[in-house]
C-alpha cells in the first residue's frame, strides 16, 4: 500500500504538464497595469472615512453621543496603528535586502497588532461611557477596508 503524500500525481502525468514559463518584459508590464499597487495612504484615509461614517450612522440610530464616540474610538484603534504601519513601511522603501524587508514588515505588523490590542484593553478607561457593540462594529468595518482595497485596486492605486 502506497503511503499518502502531498504529491498524488503519477510521474507520467507530471511530465505531460506544461512547464513554467517566464514572463517577457511586456507581459510583466501588462500584468502590473492590470493589478496596480495599493496606496497605503489611501487605505488609511478610507479607514478614517469609514470610521467617521460609522460614528455618524451610530449617532443617527441611537441619538446618543456615547455611542458615536464609541464607534469613533473603534475606528481609531484600527486606523491609527495602520497609519503608523504605513509610515514605517514608507520609511523602509529604500531597503534592498529581501530579508530586511520581510523582517521590517513583520516588526511593523507586530507593532500595529500590539497597538490595536492595547487600544481594546484601554477602551473602558479611555471612553468612560463605552458602548462595546458600537465600538466593535466600527472596528470590524474599519478593518474590512483592507479587503475592499484589495478588491478595488484601481480606486486605491496611486495616481
Amino acid at each position: 500500500m502506497k503511503p499518502a503524500s502531498w504529491d498524488d500525481q503519477d510521474s507520467s502525468q507530471h511530465n505531460s504538464q506544461e512547464e513554467f514559463k517566464s514572463l517577457t518584459a511586456q507581459e510583466a508590464q501588462a500584468l502590473r497595469l492590470q493589478q496596480p499597487n495599493v496606496s497605503l495612504l489611501r487605505v488609511v484615509l478610507a479607514q478614517v472615512l469609514v470610521g467617521v461614517v460609522s460614528a455618524v450612522v451610530a449617532y443617527g440610530f441611537t441619538l446618543k453621543a456615547s455611542v458615536a464616540w464609541s464607534a469613533l474610538y473603534g475606528a481609531f484603534i484600527v486606523a491609527f496603528p495602520a497609519a503608523l504601519f504605513a509610515r514605517g513601511l514608507w520609511r523602509m522603501r529604500q531597503i534592498k535586502s529581501p530579508l530586511a524587508s520581510a523582517v521590517g514588515l513583520g516588526v511593523w505588523e507586530g507593532i500595529k497588532l500590539l497597538l490595536t490590542l492595547m487600544g481594546l484593553v484601554a477602551a473602558p478607561w479611555l471612553v468612560p461611557t463605552l458602548n462595546w457593540p458600537a465600538m466593535l462594529v466600527s472596528l470590524v468595518l474599519t478593518m474590512k477596508v483592507y479587503w475592499v482595497a484589495l478588491a478595488w485596486r484601481r480606486v486605491f492605486a496611486p495616481k
